[in-house]
Formats: C-alpha cells, sequence, structure tokens
C-alpha cells in the first residue's frame, strides 16, 4: 500500500504553547506539540489528561431515563421479580452482560442472563429470547449493547408481561421502542455529557446509578473495570473523554488484579508476564471473546467472565482458544476468496467502495472479513453472506467516512441494520442484493472525499533517531491508552542509513528486521518494519531513507526501545 504522509507544522503561537507545555511538564517538546493538536493548551488540562481520575467520571443520573431505569431495577428487586441481562454476541455485547449480571448477581439471586445464537436467532433481542423470558418467569429483561431499534420485539414483550430496560450505544430511528427506560447517549433528546460511551459502559452507567440509589459502595463496582478496558479497546469507540477514564482504570484493573476469566484468557493468550496494553486487548484477548459468539455461542464466553473457579476458567478459556485458531482458519479462506472476488468483479476500481456477495459464507467471520478488505484497498466495505433466500452483512469503513450513513440510505432495502460511523450490520431479503450493491457504492461514490480513499499516516512529530531514548517512550507512555481520538502518535525520521546488519525476516520472508543509525550518529537502534521486505535491496546499499514509525518498548531488552515502522520510503 502506498502511503501519504500527511505532517503539518506548528504555527509559530502553537510553537510557543508546545514550548511551555514541554517546559512546566518536563517532557520532550515534540510531546508538547502532540498536546496542542490534541486541543491541549494550558499545564493544568495537560495534567488531567496525563492522569485520569475516576473521580471525574460523570454523574450516571444525567443520562436520559436513569432515575426510571433505576426505580424499575430497584422495584425489580424489592419484590424479587425475576430478571434476564440479555446482550449482543460480540465483545462489547457479552462483556456488558457479564459486568452487569456479575454485580447484580452478588447481591441477588432471582437472575439470569441470555446470549442470542448468531446463526439462528441473529442481531439483538428476537422472539425466541422474549420466550425463553417469559418461561422462566422472567418479569424483567436488561438489554444491553442493542435494542435501540426493537420497537416490535419490546411491544412483544410487554405483551407477555415484561418490562426491557434498553442500554445501547447505536445511532437510534426517530422513533424509539416503548421500552420502560431507554439508556443511549445517543438519543436525539440526549442531555448526558459524553455519547461516545460503548455498550459495556451504558451498562457501567446504569450500575453506578443503581449504586448510588442503593447506598452501595464504588470500590464494589470498580473492581470490574477491567471488562470496560476490554469492551472501549475491542469496539473501537473514542478513548476521549469518560471513555479514556473508564479504559485507564479497567487497564490499570487489568494489569494488577484481573477477573479470574480475564486471568485465563490473559494466560493462553501468553501475555501474563507482560504489560498490557489497549494494542493486547484488539489483537489478543477481544478477538478470542469474540470467537465464541463467532463459532459457537456467546453464552459461552458470559460464562467464562463471570467464573469464579480457577481451574474451571482454565478449562474454558482453552476451548474459546480453540475457538479462535478455527476463527483463524475460517478468516483466512473467506478473506482470501474476497479479495478475489474483489478483483475479478466487473467496474469495481471505478467506485471508492466495497460490496462483495457469497454463498454460504460464515456468518460469525463477515465482519472481520470486511476490516481485511478496508485495510487491502483503503476503502468503505460491505460483505455479504446468502442463505435461506436472506443475505446478512457486515461493514466497516476508513477513517473519516460514515458507513452507517451508506447502510441508511438503503434502509428501505433492508430487513434490519444497525451501527454507528465505522462499522454497521444489515439483513435483506436475497433479491435486493443487487440494488443494495449499486446503492451502496453509488452512496459512497457521491460522499466520499478524495483524502478519505487515500492511505495515509498523520505524523505528529519529526524526530532524530538521537531522540527517540527509553525516557521519551516513557513520556510518551503517558498519552495512553490509546485508541480512536487519540492515536497511538506517528513519528518521522529524515536521512536515516542501514548501520549494516539489517535483515530480511518471517516464515515467508516478507518482514524486515533494521539496525539504524541517523545522519552524522552513532546511536544504533533497531526497528521492525512488518510485511516491507521489498524495500530490503534498497537499504542495503546504505543509502539513506526517511521513515515513519511508532515507538515501543524491546519485548526482548526491557529498559530500551525499537521503532514498529510504518512506512520506508527512499530518499531521491
Amino acid at each position: 500500500m502506498i502511503f501519504q504522509w500527511n505532517y503539518t507544522a506548528p504555527e509559530a503561537t502553537e510553537v510557543g504553547t508546545a514550548t511551555h507545555l514541554a517546559a512546566a511538564l518536563g517532557i520532550h517538546p515534540v510531546l508538547g506539540k502532540l498536546l496542542v493538536d490534541r486541543g491541549i493548551e494550558d499545564v493544568a488540562t495537560a495534567r488531567k489528561f496525563f492522569r485520569p481520575k475516576i473521580t471525574d467520571l460523570h454523574a450516571p443520573m444525567l443520562m436520559n431515563d436513569m432515575n426510571i431505569a433505576v426505580q424499575r431495577l430497584v422495584r425489580a428487586i424489592d419484590q424479587h421479580e425475576r430478571i434476564l441481562v440479555f446482550g449482543d454476541y460480540d465483545v462489547d455485547g457479552v462483556t456488558a452482560v457479564a459486568l452487569v449480571y456479575k454485580f447484580l448477581h452478588q447481591r441477588y439471586d432471582n437472575i439470569d442472563y441470555y446470549i442470542p445464537d448468531r446463526y439462528e436467532e441473529g442481531y439483538g433481542i428476537g422472539q425466541k429470547g422474549i420466550d425463553f423470558a417469559a418461561e422462566t418467569g422472567v418479569r424483567l429483561i436488561i438489554v444491553l449493547d442493542c435494542g435501540i431499534k426493537a420497537l416490535e420485539e419490546v411491544a412483544y414483550a410487554k405483551e407477555r408481561g415484561i418490562d426491557v430496560i434498553i442500554c445501547d450505544h447505536h445511532v437510534p430511528d426517530e422513533t424509539l421502542p416503548e421500552a420502560a427506560a431507554i439508556l443511549n447517549p445517543k438519543r436525539a433528546d440526549n442531555r448526558y455529557p459524553y455519547e461516545h460511551l460503548c455498550g459495556c459502559g451504558v451498562g457501567f452507567k446504569f450500575m453506578q446509578a443503581y449504586a448510588q440509589a442503593r447506598g452501595i459502595a464504588f470500590n464494589e463496582l470498580s473492581v470490574l473495570l477491567d471488562l470496560c478496558a476490554v469492551s472501549i479497546a475491542s469496539d473501537l469507540v473514542p478513548v476521549t473523554g469518560e471513555n479514556r477514564i473508564l479504559a485507564h482504570a479497567g487497564l490499570h484493573r487489568l494489569n494488577a488484579s484481573p477477573s479470574v476469566g480475564l486471568r485465563a484468557i490473559i494466560e493462553v493468550c501468553g501475555l501474563s508476564d507482560k504489560e498490557l496494553t489497549m494494542a493486547d486487548i484488539i489483537f489478543k484477548i477481544g478477538p478470542r471473546i469474540n470467537a465464541s459468539g463467532r463459532v459457537q455461542t456467546g453464552r459461552e464466553a458470559v460464562r467464562l467472565l463471570v467464573e469464579e473457579d480457577e481451574a474451571s476458567a482454565r478449562l474454558q478459556a482453552e476451548s474459546i482458544n480453540l475457538y479462535n485458531e478455527q476463527r483463524k482458519e475460517l478468516d483466512k479462506q473467506m478473506t482470501e476468496e474476497a479479495i478475489t472476488a474483489v478483483r475479478q468483479q466487473e467496474g469495481a476500481e471505478g467506485h471508492s467502495g466495497i460490496a462483495i456477495v457469497g454463498s454460504q459464507w460464515h456468518k460469525g467471520v463477515i465482519g472481520i472479513v470486511a476490516s481485511r478488505l478496508v485495510e487491502q484497498f483503503h476503502k468503505p466495505a460491505v460483505v455479504l453472506t446468502e442463505n435461506d433466500g436472506y443475505a446478512t452483512g457486515s461493514a466497516r469503513s476508513v477513517g473519516g467516512f460514515d458507513v452507517y450513513a451508506a447502510v441508511q440510505s438503503c434502509e428501505d432495502l433492508l430487513e434490519n441494520f444497525g451501527g454507528h460511523t465505522y462499522a454497521a450490520g444489515m439483513t435483506m431479503r436475497a433479491e435486493h442484493v443487487s440494488e443494495f450493491r449499486e446503492r451502496f457504492l453509488k452512496y459512497i461514490d457521491e460522499h466520499i472525499s478524495e483524502e478519505q480513499v487515500q492511505a495515509t499516516l498523520e505524523v505528529g512529530g519529526l524526530l532524530e533517531l538521537s531522540d527517540v531514548t527509553f525516557k521519551f517512550y516513557q513520556q510518551l507512555s503517558r498519552f495512553a491508552p490509546f485508541g480512536p481520538g487519540n492515536e497511538k502518535p506517528v513519528f518521522c525520521t529524515h536521512r536515516v542509513y542501514d548501520y549494516g546488519t539489517s535483515k530480511v525476516v518471517g516464515r515467508g520472508q516478507e518482514h524486515i528486521k533494521l539496525e539504524l543509525v541517523g545522519e552524522g550518529s552513532s546511536k544504533v537502534i533497531n526497528g521492525i518494519a512488518f510485511g516491507q521486505s521489498s524495500q530490503a535491496r534498497y537499504i542495503k546499499t546504505k543509502r539513506a531513507f526517511d521513515i515513519c514509525y511508532t515507538v515501543e518498548e524491546n519485548t526482548f531488552k526491557r529498559g530500551e526501545v525499537q521503532l514498529q515502522i510504518e512506512d520506508i520510503r527512499p530518499r531521491e
């Protein structure tokens, strides 16, 4: 992939502010610029950014319907009504169910949880789940990470004598379900100060409000914040504002004292001796939790996350790890098929988006495959699979483009759909697939900008290799946790050289292990460039080249840094 490197030199006033911040905080001047880039212009705000405090969380009662939701939950518990905690089968839904169920079950025993089967029931709350609730005597369903569009389903639950509290974060339609309460910071009438909570985050705020109403100490709830961190990272919501606070506290809990279930997953991932980051969740922990719902059932993942016995948790984690291996095989096979389908599709190059359909493709991995297509072609993509007269699809987007709006523009063709800016899901009758594809691609062609279809690296600062020390890495780490809205900074260094020991590595000889020196410097710094072995021949000529990279700790030599090279550009 050919990247465009974007770097905006700071204006004179920004340089002054950055210099002042760096001096006052004792950090490298480039890091002062990163603060300014994030809209931070005074020392007090910078210190608050570097030290997220749980005491700065917003009052949960500010959320619409929160008082109603708490009152209904209090009544259910006081009258010993049976409660069902219901959630989606992805990481966000599973962690949300685990958090709410675990917190309530410690104090109340007439409660159960339910995760729908991806293949038999599909996304969201459905008739089968409601029937299960009615047959088991449930009088209150708490729905997490879905439900905001479930008008008919909520009405059906009401017919069966069941109240529903919806805790969701997906974009609602104009008409809301007639639920007992709807907690969603994306409501049109929202007054809550932060709208980007994930489903687990909304569930956490509900439990926070309930704890306050019952006089339960906050530290009895905060022990579950490791689940919030896993959810925030995996669902790729902005790591800003309240999410930054929850993720920061959750990561601390995940590293210091994770729950029994999460500890078992950490162990099977081989991460026990590592300081866990958001990236470890995204690439290691989250996929294993997701694999349960993709290959088998998300209920198994909840069972693991609420498990208290270490031996049992370890066995369950190993099973989920096997599901993940199966998922990876499916992912690899389907991705290869999908890339071939895109390249063979007539007229595909003329569109700014991708829309492909396969027969009997595995529903559990179409979202992953859509993400792979976005990475490969840098275009918004939807992947559909047809089965029994219906097509189910998942859409993913590039930075800055609202793929949910593209799907919504075709809503008259859809049986149901949902999502947010960068990810969406939908179901339609098979006979509508052709028209959906045409209109989806037309919408993208008409609304996407040239910048959004160009693969770019946003460069946060220019450095000399001599600047990249372990002290610099430690200062940079204060910007974590990283994620959307607070991306890990990419730096650029001009005119670097091979020290003479760089080499091609990897099973397929596709990567380069680099040892680099800067111009006029003898300091050697290590780096790894994944998938860039095509540049090796130039590098070995001892000519100068430019690099864009992130700064990481060397996992094999603690106390040292290495560069993860994002792109290499030979000097002309």
